[in-house]
This record gives C-alpha cells, structure tokens and sequence, in this order.
C-alpha cells in the first residue's frame, strides 16, 4: 500500500520521501504561505520547496547564499514544479545586515502573513571562522542568524491562524551542550573543535524550538517543532572525512568518542528525498504536540539530552541571543 494512501502517519519512516509526506498533507499545505531557508540545489532544502510547491502551497520562499545558487535551484524549481509559485531570496546567515535585508525582502514578497518559517540552512565541523559579526561561524550561522530571522519575522507569522516555526537540528546535540562560558570558543586555538561547535549549535537549535513554544503558543498559537533529518550525504559534509578511521577519532565535549552506538543508530545514510521528509513531518502535521523533536518521521523522545531539554538553559540563550542580535524577541 502506498504510504500517501494511509489515513495515519503510523508507516512513516526512515524510508518516506518528501513527496509522499507532501502528498499526504497536501490539506495542510494548500493555501500556505512557507519560507525555507538554505535551498541550495541538491540538498533538502530545495528538495523540502519542491514537495510543498508541488502540493498546492500559494507562495514558497526559499533563501541561498549567491546569484548562481539563486539562478541554479530557481530553475530546477520551476522546472519540477511548474506553475507553483515560488520565489527566491539572498540571505547570509552569517552577516546581521543580509539578515536584515532579506527579511524586509520575504515581508514584502509574503504581503499578508507567513503560515511556516523552516529553518533549514546551516554548516557543519568547519574549521574554526567567525561570521560578519564576530561570532564563531556555527553558533552565528546555524543559531543566530535563525533567531534574528524568525524575530525580524514575527509579525507575519502571528498573523497567520496557525503560525509554525521548523528548526533542523541534528543527533550532534550529542557532541556538546551551549557553552555559556565560551560560546565564541575565544582561544579558538586551544578550544575550538569543529564538532563540538556544530554540536553546541545543534542544541541551540533544540533549547530556541523549546522556548519558541513556551513563549507564543498559548498567546500567539504559534507551533514549534525541531528535528534531526537523517544521515544525508550533501555539500554540508563538504568539511569532513567520512572515512571510518577519521570518524573514529573524533571526540566530543567530554573527551568521550563521538560517534558511539547511542547516536550511530540514528545515522544510517538516507538519499535527500527521505532526509526531507521529516521536515514535511514537522512543517505539516496536525496530531504532534509544539515544543516536539522528530526522527524518522515521528516523535522522538529518547534521544535529546537533558541539557538540550532544560528550560533554564532555553531561557538563557533567548536572553543572550537577544543581547548578541540586539534584538527584543518578545
């Protein structure tokens, strides 16, 4: 039986694919306003706007880095899903300004309000770099920039009936907790490791979906939902060594090997059709609680640390986040 066919998610899985989470919430989609950051051809961005723009949304909004990503996916796009509507934007989630800019873009092309804001782009274990701003690269980009955007936002997101914030996060939460002490990993030489960066980053974005969910869902009914999309092979592993030997070597916070069986078994390869689908999960569906994390298509409640769940923590990277992004995110 085909999983589109199914009038419950319950055979959704590791092997689902965008299009066929997409076709069976095509309900849900029709008549929405979505803002996908990170598009880039072949990852899943794009692929998360193609299945939503072939499914009946009215406007998809995607975001890029450059004019030749731009040009690239605004092709691909429309040659997948002809006639949707979709549009594209330049945003740098490592610059505040092109933050800035591209949100008074997405407020003028999203005229009336913003019904999902997925919160896909990111970089993962890249040599130690700071964003325009100064920030370590990973925090700024991947937690940051996100932020800032989703605040710059808000106001047309509360203006849908049933607002919704996506944050793709990652089974590297595992990696390292929000290092309050040295977010900025100041003596980068001593202290910075790639993967703990991308891991504090990956926590962020769990602690930012948490809080996101306490502050406006009973006020402003909006939803929110963080995940970890699968082991996917795409130009964000374009810093690391798959092989065996090296993975082997690499440590987290404590010392401890990274890539141990608890997270292991959350990291069988996926193509991009199937490490979309849980975003389309998380974007969509009508029955998961907000302030939920998604694996595979379905809650997931065994996996996040304790730290990544704990709410003084969550109310302390809002509170710093603010005070980095000078912003009032209330």
């Amino acid at each position: 039986m085909s999983l589109v066919k199914l009038t419950t998610m319950t055979a959704f899985g590791h092997n689902t694919t965008s299009d066929e989470a997409a076709e069976h919430y095509k309900g849900e989609i029709e008549g929405k306003t979505v803002v996908v950051t990170g598009a880039t051809c072949g990852g899943i961005g794009a692929e998360t706007v193609k299945s939503i723009a072939k499914n009946g949304a009215s406007l998809v909004v995607f975001t890029v880095r450059n004019e030749r990503a731009l040009n690239d996916t605004t092709a691909k796009l429309n040659k997948e899903a002809p006639g949707a509507r979709i549009k594209g934007v330049l945003l740098d989630l490592a610059s505040f300004d092109s933050i800035h800019k591209a949100a008074a873009e997405i407020k003028s092309i999203a005229s009336a309000q913003i019904d999902v804001l997925i919160n896909n782009a990111g970089v993962m274990a890249c040599p130690y770099n700071t964003t325009k701003d100064g920030f370590e690269l990973q925090f700024g980009t991947n937690h940051l920039g996100h932020f800032l955007l989703t605040s710059l936002l808000k106001e047309k997101l509360f203006n849908s009936p049933t607002p919704r914030v996506v944050n793709l996060s990652s089974t590297a939460t595992w990696a390292a907790p929000v290092l309050f002490d040295d977010i900025n990993f100041t003596n980068e030489k001593e202290t910075y490791v790639p993967w703990v960066a991308y891991g504090q980053s990956k926590t962020a974005n769990i602690l930012f979906t948490n809080e996101l969910h306490d502050k406006f869902n009973k006020s402003n009914k909006l939803s929110a939902y963080s995940l970890h999309p699968g082991a996917i092979f795409t130009n964000l592993q374009r810093h690391i060594d798959p092989s065996p030997e090296s993975l082997g070597l690499e440590k987290d916070y404590w010392g401890n090997p990274l890539f141990c069986p608890e997270v292991l078994k959350y990291l069988h390869p996926k193509p991009v059709p199937q490490g979309a689908a849980t975003t389309i999960v998380a974007a969509f569906n009508t029955h998961i609680p907000s302030g939920s994390y998604l694996s595979d298509c379905q809650e997931e409640n065994t996996f996040p640390k304790s730290y990544a769940k704990d709410k003084t923590n969550a109310k302390r990277l809002w509170d710093i986040s603010q005070q980095f992004t000078k912003t009032e995110f209330a």
